[in-house]
């Protein structure tokens, strides 16, 4: 369909680790890249999300170089991390692939964002930038809006102010900044400020705004 890549959030959603394989093998067929979200503090789960086909690792609520660091140690392999090392699964052909071939390039391709969410990160930012293995800042505007006591209101004025500062010092790391979107007003104000990695919306509000036109439409009728 165009897209670059399909972001799955396990964070919140009830889906199992073999229902995440099975969409992994839905997204292989139309050669798109997966971008997996666990859940805070689930590092050893992050292994098993790259072996079921997952090119990335979303780790969402960071609030720390520390914590940006263990995301690095169990998501690559030695010597840049400690993943743990199967071989035969998905990410490796199911075994094709020699053990030296794979660990280099899971080590050279897997894509670690890390997620910005909280006021309290943000003083922080430059510091997880700067971590090795990192590859991406991402603002979570939903989360951020909650805890800046302005649930859902993303363009709050302090919503809108804090990837500014996001993107400064992600951008100065050189590293991407990305962030949630929902319209193009807003992904046009990203990308001005620094974003490159955009991700729209989601699967169920794409419904929602679909069956809220088609009721609008068709009560018209009665």
């Amino acid at each position: 369909m165009g897209f670059d890549f399909l972001w799955y959030d396990l964070e919140h959603s009830d889906k199992s680790l073999e229902t995440f394989s099975n969409l992994c093998r839905a997204s292989r067929t139309g050669d798109v890249d997966i971008l997996a979200r666990p859940a805070r503090w689930e590092f050893m789960r992050m292994g098993r999300l790259l072996e079921a086909g997952a090119q990335g690792i979303m780790y969402p609520r960071c609030e720390s170089a520390d914590e940006a660091r263990e995301v690095v140690r169990w998501a690559k392999f030695h010597p840049l991390g400690e993943r743990g090392f199967d071989g035969g699964s998905a990410d490796n052909n199911f075994g094709r692939c020699s053990a030296n071939d794979y660990t280099e390039e899971a080590n050279r391709e897997t894509w670690i964002t890390i997620q910005i969410e909280s006021p309290e990160a943000l003083p922080h930012v430059g510091e997880i930038a700067k971590v090795e293995g990192v590859d991406c800042i991402f603002f979570g505007p939903g989360d951020f809006s909650v805890l800046a006591g302005v649930p859902g209101q993303i363009k709050h004025e302090s919503v809108l102010q804090a990837p500014k500062s996001i993107a400064k010092a992600t951008l100065s790391e050189g590293k991407v900044f990305g962030t949630l979107v929902f319209d193009m007003e807003q992904s046009e104000y990203m990308q001005d400020i620094g974003a490159k990695l955009l991700i729209h919306s989601a699967d169920v509000l794409l419904y929602k705004w679909a069956y809220d036109n088609i009721l609008e439409d068709y009560l018209s009728l009665r």
